[in-house]
């Protein structure tokens, strides 16, 4: 239940209150979908970038999704459009910026914020090198300025041929440790197999790199089966389609998988019909590690605080519960083991303090597992 401004009301807005003052872990946020519209008008403006209007309101149903009908395709139009927006330099590091500055805002503690290079250079030509090293500028001075930990994982979007893909995947490797985390593969996975991009996938294990996947989005659950048992995925951007098949739920908990969640892009893709269907709960029955995460919070129109509550809210998920997502996310973060320590450590103590609740010391039990 919302206001008129659209924030929430009456107890909704309480809780949302409790919920935006604890410290966050957001795993599954694309810096391509997190542009502020204010942004994308200043830069249009500023670089003659060719828009059917500069007015915010009027740019709103190109870039975020309004009350058109959920589809997957029509959500990924959004970013197609967003690609004339990487104009400069300094619009690039404007938008990977202001996105952990948005973050902090919203109490993100640790951020990992996926990006393609190859979207970012390809609207003005830009060297792959060069964008990637503006990113990782840009969240690097965010960081410090704002407090957020945030590590860069570098996206490989199906659609490019496997030239390119290698290409963008060298770019990753000569940065691992420096800046990059982890390895991403997204985009059309209806019309685009994970299979040119095997041999990179191999090497991301080797370079140290972290291995997230999108799949159960689009496509069923044997996807998410194939990106674990094929293609060694540690995460699986979505993955909410492997409740469909038991055996790959199975199959998740057994090889320690985490899902990347995200609620209301779910929705906004048509990959849920609605939020009483939605099978986050189901896996946190079945013992499998679930995040709650943002995706796209421009598009969406949403921040990781609107997600926890969705979660509460909507889908029935309590706060004890919601305490043990956040320890997945903090166990399936592409960082160090002390950093993980120190993050939990952390967050438990917020938690508590905040909610009142006592959390499990999932820390401890992890150790002697």
């Amino acid at each position: 239940m919302v206001d008129a401004q659209g924030s929430p009301a009456g107890g909704s807005r309480r809780l949302w209150e409790t919920l935006r003052l604890l410290p966050k872990i957001d795993l599954h946020r694309h810096l391509e979908g997190s542009l502020r519209l204010s942004t994308l008008a200043e830069v249009a403006q500023a670089h003659g970038v060719d828009l059917p209007s500069y007015n915010i309101e009027d740019l709103r149903p190109y870039v975020q999704v309004t009350d058109e009908e959920p589809n997957f395709h029509a959500f990924l139009e959004k970013f197609r459009f967003l690609r004339r927006f990487y104009s400069t330099r300094e619009a690039i590091e404007r938008v990977a910026y202001e996105a952990v500055a948005d973050a902090a805002a919203d109490n993100v503690r640790y951020l990992e914020l996926r990006f393609s290079p190859a979207t970012l250079a390809a609207h003005q030509g830009f060297d792959l090198e060069e964008v990637t090293d503006w990113v990782i500028w840009a969240v690097e001075q965010a960081g410090r300025d704002f407090g957020v930990t945030t590590g860069l994982l570098v996206t490989i979007k199906r659609e490019l041929s496997p030239a390119e893909a290698e290409r963008v995947a060298r770019v990753a490797f000569a940065r691992a440790g420096r800046g990059i985390v982890g390895l991403d593969i997204a985009g059309d996975e209806v019309n685009y197999p994970l299979a040119p991009f095997a041999g990179i996938l191999r090497q991301a294990h080797r370079e140290g790199l972290g291995l997230t996947i999108h799949a159960g989005e689009a496509t069923g659950a044997w996807s998410v089966r194939e990106a674990v048992e094929e293609y060694g995925a540690e995460r699986i951007g979505h993955g909410v389609r492997a409740a469909e098949d038991p055996e790959v739920v199975e199959l998740l908990c057994r090889a320690g998988v985490t899902l990347e969640i995200c609620p209301t892009s779910n929705i906004h893709t048509a990959t849920v019909p609605h939020l009483a269907r939605h099978p986050l709960r189901y896996f946190l029955a079945q013992d499998v590690r679930v995040t709650i995460n943002t995706d796209d919070p421009s598009i969406s129109n949403t921040t990781l605080t609107d997600e926890y509550l969705i979660a509460v809210r909507e889908i029935g998920v309590s706060l004890p519960q919601l305490g043990a997502v956040v320890w997945n996310g903090v166990r399936a973060a592409f960082t160090s083991q002390s950093a993980k320590e120190q993050l939990w450590r952390t967050f438990k103590g917020e938690w508590e303090k905040i909610l009142a609740i006592s959390l499990p010391d999932a820390l401890e039990a992890e150790r002697q597992r």
